[in-house]
């Protein structure tokens, strides 16, 4: 096991500096602009939650005081009203001194846009794709003809045996490496705990973190985490379609160690219950915390099982488990690798069909074509798309943003889990993840 270097002493051989090591003495102005934000906070906490009155899921979650929740319940308040309390919550803080906490002041007004845009949407505005990305995940997505994507499914073509429309040779050769129902616990408590192995090697977890595991049916998602508080979660894998032996690993570091699990914990440990900042308590899903959360859970795989680790673990570990042949891990793991190229094509055909420019039977070929999935995996896709809209972004460009950032701060394996510690522990937004070449 490698020794594990603490987040503060990391930054600060980094050059940098954690957000609670600022020691200097706080004049009065400062010090009351501060006890203003906090009261701010709150106040951004009870607007979420009146907001989550009003659209099931707008609250991703939640582990500040009940009484709150409650009170959200009582005091109903119409759209109108809570784009009102927008503008003023925006207002106040930019009254605020800018040296009074600013990446705290930065974090609520980019999260109160997030909402505004949010509230126009509940209230009957249909906003262009990449306006609506923009509005409430704070990046404008980059719309690739899906043209540009014909090289990556030529290079797929002669991975996959057979002869045939691709979509329907992948969706054969995947299908060999189906875990049978009666393993499924099995293959992905083990994956898990792996996840969470290799998480340990740089991260001080908390003690007495954890997390429980039930498998769904009905969902447009393949897995969720909800967030509890108090360091535990509640992780869902939905089967309604077969799982394949790749999902394990992917959900494991996805939904847990180190992504949505880790990341709620850091933000409850080191900004809520460290300093005060009541605002992480709660996690509107619709804001650009997500593209953080995204980008860092799908980025997560990448760094706990980097090159060919990954597939050496599946081969020799999962596959036996799953009832599998392992000689035949690698061909599989290289259609994986390949098939990551076709991510951006995803936000391409989310923004066709959003804004209207095709119908949905087209989405669904272009979705088997450019994805390489069945009819069923498709139409599921696609009802994501219905649901979550513009949140697609999340995935491939989140992760490509995260990617980014974090190799550009080194190449050993210990700085780039400790720049992931720091985007899971502060304030940071999807702006300032773009880095110059």
């Amino acid at each position: 096991m490698k020794p594990v270097l603490t987040f503060a002493a990391a930054l600060l051989l980094s050059g940098g500096s954690p957000v609670a090591a600022d020691t200097a003495p706080v004049n009065a102005p400062v010090k009351e602009a501060k006890s203003q934000l906090s009261k701010i906070a709150d106040d951004y906490i009870m607007l979420t939650l009146a907001m989550g009155e009003k659209e099931p899921g707008y609250v991703d979650a939640y582990y500040g005081p009940e009484t709150w929740v409650k009170l959200a319940k009582t005091q109903e308040r119409s759209l109108t009203q809570l784009d009102e309390e927008v503008v003023r919550l925006k207002d106040r803080i930019h009254a605020l001194p800018k040296d009074a906490e600013p990446a705290r002041q930065r974090f609520l007004q980019a999260q109160l846009e997030a909402a505004r845009t949010r509230i126009s949407m509940l209230s009957g505005e249909t906003l262009p794709f990449a306006q609506e990305a923009k509005g409430l995940f704070g990046v404008t997505p980059e719309i690739r003809p899906l043209s540009e994507y014909d090289s990556v499914l030529q290079q797929i073509d002669r991975l996959v045996p057979g002869s045939g429309p691709l979509a329907a040779r992948v969706e054969a050769f995947e299908d060999q490496y189906i875990i049978p129902q009666d393993r499924l616990k099995t293959v992905f408590d083990t994956a898990i705990a792996e996840c969470k192995r290799r998480t340990q090697i740089y991260f001080d977890l908390p003690s007495d973190e954890n997390f429980r595991m039930e498998f769904v049916t009905g969902k447009s998602w393949s897995g969720y985490n909800y967030y509890q508080g108090g360091y535990q979660s509640l992780i869902q894998i939905n089967t309604d379609l077969p799982i394949r032996i790749s999902r394990a690993v992917d959900l494991g570091c996805h939904e847990g160690y180190p992504g949505h699990h880790v990341y709620n914990m850091l933000l409850e440990k080191n900004l809520v219950n460290g300093l005060g900042w009541q605002e992480y308590s709660i996690y509107p899903l619709y804001s650009p915390q997500s593209l953080i959360a995204e980008g860092s859970a799908n980025y997560g795989i990448k760094l706990a099982f980097p090159g060919k680790e990954r597939l050496e673990y599946e081969r020799d570990v999962l596959y036996p488990l799953a009832g599998l042949n392992p000689d035949s891990a690698e061909a599989y793991w290289a259609l994986q690798n390949a098939k990551d190229a076709l991510s951006g094509a995803r936000i391409t055909i989310a923004q066709q069909y959003l804004d209207g420019e095709i119908p949905r039977e087209q989405a669904i070929e272009l979705t088997r074509k450019y994805q390489l999935v069945g009819a069923e995996r498709a139409s599921q896709l696609l009802d994501f798309n219905d649901q979550y809209r513009s949140y697609v972004i999340n995935y491939g460009l989140g992760q490509d943003m995260v990617q980014h950032w974090i190799e550009a701060q080194g190449t050993a394996p210990v700085w780039r889990w400790k720049a992931m510690e720091r985007l899971l522990s502060e304030p940071i937004l999807p702006e300032d993840l773009i880095v110059g070449d």
